[in-house]
């Protein structure tokens, strides 16, 4: 039997963690409808030079920046325990959810951590190498510091759990379908998010309609919805694919594993690295992975104007490739760090889009939205800033709610 939590943790409030290959986000929420967040934060370059913890109060304000001896994901995530168990304390939380990158086949609803669902991640942890064995880690680190307190975890691949099987398969033998081999998609919680929030700003109807939501940052995605379904979307089978990124690369010819294998001995380990790490906005400009220096320099460095011309356009072609697969645009919403902050990107994206209905609006885009489209244009274009912390502690408080009391993981 698994034990149970303590009659001391306070089940109003709930710890979220968002991980990412470089960064670990948390926030403390109180229930509400919605959620009403508190303290939040980030570390943030974690193995490189300059790691650090930030934190916010609930206005936004930054009140505490903290350096962290440089180190891998373990250290950053046993500094953050420490952190949270002085700052916070965990009796004052009365469960903790977890963003999980993808569940694979078996797992797609939020639901409490157990060991099965632990062990079929270490399974498929193959399957987002840069993400899941990070994830797993930092559950376990709870595990075995609170094993009293519940957790649950949240999948980025739900939303996109009913695409049609056409947009899952993978052109590749198809014995390897039954490996679980297939487009599964991600930023899922992201989506989720800005589907509510399209429905709650522009009504029922709207979300009801033909969408591409581009999800914009470090990791950028797009997904076409329809009826308030994924249909399809820009990642595939890991994160790697799609558009390209700051260091991950987007779509490339398979034949450059053969070509880089004979050419420069490259074992798949750095292949992965390069496509990882290395190449996308990164690895064209060779100076910066941030659009932000890259609009600064493109003026005087063909490298920089380069790599900001491939991503606009890329993400151009998958908005003219979802519109075909929709039939059409009602609705496109941008969101993430650069969608929602860059004005130049969003224009330059947009540029040329007219035969799609899409009339862009200048001013209205320098301003910040929230709707950057004229008031002519067939289809309306917006900025949604997302929240996919909010989607995980709506989550959890949901399953808080729905049983008596939630069941933790022992540790191993």
């Amino acid at each position: 039997m698994t034990p149970k939590p303590t009659p001391a943790q306070d089940r109003s409030r709930v710890l979220t963690i968002n991980g990412g290959s470089s960064s670990i986000k948390f926030a403390l929420y109180q229930t509400g409808d919605p959620p009403r967040r508190g303290l939040q934060g980030k570390i943030d370059r974690i193995g490189l030079p300059g790691t650090s913890l930030a934190f916010h109060d609930p206005a936004g304000n930054q009140r505490e920046t903290q350096a962290i001896a440089a180190g891998d994901r373990v250290v950053a995530s046993q500094f953050l325990y420490d952190w949270l168990a002085k700052r916070i304390g965990f009796d004052a939380i009365g469960a903790i959810g977890h963003r999980i990158v993808n569940g694979g086949a078996r797992y797609y609803e939020p639901q409490p951590v157990t060991e099965a669902l632990l062990d079929e991640l270490r399974h498929i942890s193959g399957y987002a190498p840069e993400h899941l064995p990070a994830e797993i880690a930092m559950i376990d680190l709870f595990n075995e510091r609170m094993p009293r307190l519940p957790q649950v975890a949240c999948f980025d691949t739900a939303f996109h759990r009913n695409m049609p099987r056409v947009a899952k398969i993978l052109p590749i033998p198809r014995r390897y379908q039954a490996d679980g081999v297939e487009r599964y998609g991600f930023h899922g919680l992201s989506y989720a998010f800005l589907m509510e929030e399209l429905a709650r700003v522009a009504g029922a109807e709207a979300a009801l309609g033909k969408i591409v939501l581009a999800h914009l940052g470090n990791g950028a995605s797009l997904a076409a919805v329809r009826d308030g379904k994924g249909i399809d979307t820009s990642m595939g089978f890991t994160p790697a694919a799609g558009v390209p990124m700051s260091t991950r690369s987007g779509d490339l010819d398979p034949g450059l594993v053969s070509y880089f294998a004979h050419t420069e001995n490259m074992t798949a380990q750095q292949f992965h690295i390069m496509i990882n790490h290395e190449s996308g906005l990164l690895g064209v400009s060779e100076t910066s992975s941030d659009l932000r220096d890259l609009l600064e320099r493109e003026g005087t460095d063909i490298r920089a104007a380069d790599a900001v011309a491939m991503f606009c356009y890329q993400v151009k072609k998958w908005i003219g490739a979802f519109a075909a697969a929709l039939g059409g645009i009602d609705t496109l919403v941008f969101a993430g760090g650069i969608g929602e902050n860059s004005a130049e990107i969003r224009s330059r994206i947009c540029e040329g889009l007219d035969f799609l209905g899409i009339r862009f609006d200048e001013m209205r885009n320098t301003a910040g939205g929230p709707v950057i489209s004229a008031d002519a244009s067939r289809a309306k274009v917006r900025i949604i800033h997302t929240d996919e912390d909010a989607v995980i502690a709506r989550a959890v408080f949901r399953i808080l709610d729905a049983t008596e009391t939630l069941q933790a993981t022992p540790p191993p």
